[in-house]
């Protein structure tokens, strides 16, 4: 149990943008642009694409990756990864890889293999990056207030800290990859729904409430998540722009 896998999640079925691991962009599939930064991880043992759709499975295994089929019934990504997981005794270190942020740098991706690996506190690592006062006025970005440490103490859809006294703090957004010890997400895939978690409807908050360590790595990127179809072209802007280049 000592083999680190990415696995990346991925569903057709979306309210905003369906079907978007197989739209493509540069003549790829967003879900192959995610897979070909995972592979470029030094930290990785295998890389696995679990899905609840033939379609996508068939893609992938088309463009040569690894895809593994999961359960429809699933609410959330760690079920669905702890579904692949429980099929791999050999897993000790998973990366929870969004798979609909094409552009992750993979030195991001090592950030948070190598913090949940080598600090024995770190139940589960993420990343976050400074944003401004006025970002963190927005509900749809996350934020996170860490310890000296780097260790979470809280994630909110609220801006926090609250300034009582302006010009004092920074603000950090969160960023949507995780890594995980076995134990931490097998213990986080049969907790029951917390109290925080439902009233902000953040999964990383049943950790927190239930005394798990979440160390974070601050980078300076801006993701590009893909949601909607504006988000689509933005992504499609960049890479016609980076082919003339």
């Amino acid at each position: 149990m000592n083999k680190t896998a990415i696995i990346i999640p991925a569903r057709y079925g979306s309210s905003r943008l369906e079907g978007k691991p197989l739209l493509e962009v540069g003549g790829k599939p967003v879900i192959q642009w995610v897979y070909e930064k995972a592979k470029q991880s030094k930290f990785t043992d295998m890389i696995i694409v679990a899905t609840d759709d033939k379609r996508i499975f068939d893609c992938v295994e088309g463009f040569g990756g690894v895809a593994e089929m999961t359960s429809v019934e699933h609410k959330c990504g760690s079920d669905r990864i702890m579904e692949v997981v429980s099929r791999h005794p050999e897993i000790g270190y998973i990366c929870n890889l969004q798979g609909d942020e094409p552009l992750i740098k993979p030195e991001s991706i090592d950030a948070v293999i190598d913090n949940v690996i080598n600090d024995d506190n770190a139940d589960i690592s993420t990343l976050i990056r400074e944003i401004t006062p006025i970002e963190a006025d927005n509900p749809n970005l996350v934020k996170c207030v860490v310890d000296i440490n780097g260790f979470a103490l809280y994630f909110s859809r609220s801006k926090i800290p609250f300034e009582r006294n302006e010009g004092i703090s920074k603000f950090y957004g969160h960023l949507g990859i995780y890594g995980y010890k076995r134990k931490a997400l097998e213990a986080m895939t049969n907790l029951p729904q917390t109290m925080l978690e439902k009233t902000e409807s953040l999964e990383q908050l049943r950790a927190l409430e239930n005394g798990m360590h979440i160390k974070t790595s601050v980078v300076d990127f801006v993701p590009v998540g893909i949601d909607t179809r504006d988000d689509l072209e933005k992504f499609r802007t960049i890479v016609e722009q980076s082919l003339v280049k």
